[in-house]
């Protein structure tokens, strides 16, 4: 009997370490180039979640650096994060708007204040992300990843192209872009369960991963339906794409075993990137020519690759949109 190879989001995380860093310690393949210096994406508004640490953090100070002006969207508590970005971009063209992605209510508070405003946004950056243990219920009685990976986002951009804050446009350097930053998770073995989108798994620490998984490949299906359902008869007027930036250094691993940080925490440090080394999908998945007039990219780290079948096929993509459908009508309440 063939073994079954072991994917991220099969197992616990230091399993998802050991993944991680074999990945990054792979033959590299089908790479893009990275967005030179001098690309500079000047007047385009940029929204980025989870900015205040990690990737999005670092994204975000080398966007505004290229001449974005940065919309911070980031957890209540983190006001200095908008001059640290200042500071390490020289751009002055940088603020900060609160809002808890685990929080439907914060999400749609959030969508408010962008169409109040008449906000265009340019750019967005689904970065926020979180890997847990044990499974915790939002304000709204949801699993917090589910949440926080895809309701929220599709939420938010339901109500962005209702309220026009992202305005679909064929016209050259017009298209807005939408990034998913997710994970090579979605690959893991498991499946979405349609029927039960959305219900409430007590899950146990020890299976934290798995429902990551899963919500990293419900994360890649909405990304891939919402790029068939944007675009069609073969014109790009909303370019949505998805990436997984490899192993990072980051506090994601805030939900490690108290017993095993002294150990995980270094591992991160010496074998992972540093979140500056690896934003370069994240900027040429919004920097770069071509990825504005294309759409469905997917990048592993710079290495452009197809999403899992099980996220590439239209079928679960129809279901899953059908099956969000009712959880967004309810979102407000």
């Amino acid at each position: 009997m063939k073994r079954k190879t072991k994917q991220m989001g099969d197992g616990s995380f230091i399993d998802a370490i050991i993944i991680a860093i074999r990945d990054l310690a792979q033959p590299k393949v089908s790479e893009v180039n990275p967005v030179p210096k001098h690309v500079r994406i000047d007047g385009k508004t940029c929204l980025i979640t989870g900015a205040n640490s990690g990737l999005g953090r670092a994204a975000a100070a080398e966007l505004a650096r290229r001449g974005a002006n940065m919309i911070l969207a980031c957890r209540p508590g983190h006001a200095k994060t908008c001059d640290e970005i200042k500071r390490l971009s020289g751009s002055e063209n940088v603020e900060m708007m609160e809002v808890d992605l685990s929080d439907l209510r914060s999400v749609h508070r959030l969508c408010d204040q962008l169409s109040s405003r008449n906000v265009k946004i340019d750019i967005a950056v689904l970065n926020a992300g979180l890997a847990l243990q044990k499974a915790t219920r939002t304000p709204q009685g949801y699993e917090t990843m589910f949440t926080v990976h895809f309701l929220a986002s599709r939420v938010m951009i339901d109500r962005w192209l209702k309220d026009g804050v992202i305005r679909p446009s064929g016209q050259a350097g017009e298209t807005p872009r939408i990034i998913f930053v997710s994970s090579e998770a979605h690959r893991s073995s498991h499946t979405i369960d349609f029927d039960r989108l959305g219900e409430f798994t007590d899950y146990k620490p020890g299976e934290g991963f798995k429902y990551y998984g899963i919500s990293k490949l419900v994360m890649c299906t909405f990304a891939t339906e919402l790029s068939r359902r944007l675009n069609t008869g073969g014109r790009t007027e909303v370019a949505v794409h998805s990436m997984c930036p490899g192993g990072v250094a980051t506090n994601i691993s805030r939900e490690t075993p108290f017993i095993l940080k002294p150990l995980v925490n270094p591992l991160l440090r010496y074998f992972f990137q540093s979140p500056q080394e690896a934003i370069g999908p994240v900027i040429y998945l919004c920097c770069a020519e071509e990825a504005g007039t294309d759409t469905g990219i997917y990048l592993h780290l710079m290495q452009r690759k197809s999403v899992s079948p099980a996220a590439a096929d239209e079928k679960n993509g129809t279901r899953l949109w059908e099956a969000s459908e009712p959880l967004v009508t309810n979102s407000r309440e």
